[in-house]
């Protein structure tokens, strides 16, 4: 059984706006899942008809076997996280937490008790008895993951809970994110534009795009073989290079383009000769000079058009032609691309397993 199932859900408004089609997703116990997408693609829209905020048009929503595509949000065993994380101001820190156990008519004993334990497992038991408009951002989203979690749902449900926060508290929540939701073995379901945080933190990545579901993989397999034209651009800083699709074997297809052959894995039912997007990481390629490579199956050939060293790594813009850069990222260990400079001949090349070739259009 899955935690939750999404089958053939949509949402359209009543002006015909089409905000949500077709999302089909099955949700295993104790996974990690974001939503990771633009503005406006749908993610936060598809969060909330989870959670029964949002009416849905069409399909089912499923939780642990049982359909709640009509149930309202306060019986349905989720609990959700708001990027305002959504506190009274007026209360004290153990009763923001405790709000939800209110609702459900607990005793004030079997209250306390489940506020003490999520406080002490969060390192909350210092500020019970302060008010929550008091404290600092990182304060606050631990009482409301607190307050998300006291209830016990079978899901939680985050819809940018980091976005208030700055660079540096955003990763040192993101890590106590990932270990507590390892800890409990609670659903979590994490909507999110940042990649940085879809990409570490969850164990599937759902890439939507314009209200529909672009791909469904786990973070090596979004970050490291698109299946889309949209992911490919979107998701990390892709080199990609036009072509049309040629023949091949053994899993591998060729593309042709400008800059010459170019072969690895791509996505199925590519007819030859149409148009293709050949994907490649920028920390795929190996940096050389010129003159130390043959011209051969992908390999690129440009001049170096700039270098930044950002502690251990070294990238490097590399320009092709007038029109086509490609970004390369090596690690300074690397004595032959570190020997490159502005200006200086060189060549990019890439193992055909770590290229992705997309239709394009």
């Amino acid at each position: 059984m899955y935690d939750l199932e999404l089958i053939g859900v949509g949402k359209t408004y009543a002006d015909g706006t089409l905000a949500v089609s077709d999302f089909d997703l099955r949700v295993g116990r104790g996974e990690f899942v974001a939503f990771l997408g633009p503005s406006g693609c749908g993610k936060s829209t598809t969060l909330r008809m989870i959670a029964g905020f949002e009416t849905i048009s069409r399909g089912d929503i499923i939780i642990k076997g049982r359909n709640v595509s009509d149930v309202p949000p306060e019986r349905r065993p989720t609990s959700m996280i708001f990027q305002n994380y959504a506190l009274f101001p007026h209360m004290s820190v153990a009763d923001n937490i405790g709000f939800g156990l209110d609702v459900k008519g607990l005793s004030s004993a079997e209250k306390k008790a489940k506020v003490g334990r999520i406080m002490e497992m969060l390192d909350l038991t210092a500020l019970a008895g302060k008010k929550a408009d008091r404290l600092s951002g990182g304060q606050r989203q631990r009482i409301a993951l607190a307050r998300g979690l006291v209830v016990e749902p079978h899901i939680l449900l985050l819809d940018e809970p980091l976005g208030a926060l700055d660079a540096n508290l955003r990763r040192v929540i993101q890590n106590e994110l990932k270990l507590l939701q390892k800890d409990l073995g609670i659903t979590f379901v994490f909507v999110t534009h940042a990649q940085s945080e879809a990409l570490g933190l969850s164990d599937r990545v759902v890439v939507m795009n314009r209200g529909r579901v672009e791909q469904i993989g786990t973070p090596q397999e979004i970050y490291g073989a698109p299946c889309t034209e949209f992911v490919a651009r979107f998701i990390g800083s892709n080199a990609l290079i036009e072509g049309m699709a040629g023949g091949g074997a053994e899993g591998l297809r060729l593309a042709r383009t400008r800059f010459g052959e170019m072969r690895g894995r791509a996505t199925p039912g590519l007819a030859e000769n149409t148009p293709v997007l050949v994907a490649v990481a920028a920390e795929a390629m190996r940096l050389s000079a010129a003159c130390e490579a043959a011209p051969g199956t992908n390999r690129l050939y440009g001049s170096v058009e700039d270098r930044r060293v950002v502690g251990a790594l070294c990238r490097f813009t590399l320009r092709l032609d007038a029109s086509q850069m490609l970004d390369v990222v090596v690690s300074t260990d690397d004595a032959r691309a570190m020997t490159l400079t502005p200006g200086d001949a060189a060549v990019a090349e890439c193992p055909p397993e770590r290229v992705t070739i997309v239709a394009r259009g």
